[in-house]
């Protein structure tokens, strides 16, 4: 169903995600380097699927669709509303890429049509996340790989730095945080266990932008990770689940 500039389905909050005041967020030298972290982790992950057909759910935001279009996977974005595909129209006008507006709670395509699905920036805005991962596993064929906000990490102090990160981000919202374990209690549910999984940053994204120094994000990262605050409070964390029975590298 292609719908014009809003939607009326239950959950939409890829809309703001496909948005150039959400891009925004990741402008400058400190933006980009959030993107190229994100990107290489998501790229390592699908190595082994090579030319998979990969369905992005709420995919607008277009953080993935280069990446994965130059790596030669074959690219199909859900978004809420027709709206949701401006920021990906170059790769569509050269039929790069293919977009669908549809439910992301009710995903308009059937059982395990695509090899791999992504979801990124989309699981801590939703209210029904767990239908959105049950929606996610059954369109799946072999992967699913979503993002979080960890409950063990940092974000712990989100609360007192949220007007501070409104103040930078304007139309910032509020995200839940979650444990690890409770979302891959419900991966379960559906056949999908845990082959990877990537913390990106140990510092909160906010302070970071509040430096605004890629130079300083580089090197005190490098070192959050090298002594391994990263690898047990970092986040968001990027998880990489598989279908049980497929098996994985």
């Amino acid at each position: 169903m292609q719908l014009s500039a809003h939607s009326h389905y239950p959950e939409t909050a890829d809309i703001e995600t496909s948005s150039e005041d959400y891009a925004r967020r990741f402008s400058g030298e400190v933006g980009a380097w959030f993107l190229k972290v994100q990107e290489e982790a998501v790229l390592n992950m699908l190595v082994q699927y090579p030319f998979a057909r990969v369905l992005d759910v709420g995919g607008g935001h277009g953080q993935l669709t280069g990446p994965l279009i130059q790596k030669g996977y074959r690219v199909c974005v859900l978004g809420s509303a027709e709206v949701c595909k401006a920021r990906i129209k170059g790769f569509l006008d050269r039929d790069q890429c293919e977009f669908v507006t549809g439910n992301i709670l009710d995903i308009p395509f059937p059982d395990r049509a695509f090899d791999v699905v992504i979801s990124l920036r989309l699981l801590p805005h939703v209210r029904s996340w767990r239908l959105l991962i049950k929606e996610l596993t059954r369109v799946s064929k072999q992967a699913v790989i979503v993002d979080y906000p960890s409950k063990q990490s940092l974000n712990l102090i989100a609360p007192f730095l949220f007007r501070i990160k409104k103040s930078l981000e304007g139309n910032t919202r509020q995200y839940t945080l979650f444990r690890e374990r409770e979302l891959l209690e419900v991966f379960k549910l559906y056949g999908f266990t845990l082959a990877e999984r990537y913390p990106e940053f140990f510092l909160p994204m906010v302070l970071h932008r509040i430096v605004n120094s890629k130079g300083f994000s580089l090197l005190s990262e490098s070192v959050c990770r090298f002594i391994g605050l990263t690898r047990f409070l970092g986040s968001p964390v990027i998880l990489k689940l598989v279908r049980k029975g497929e098996g994985h590298k």
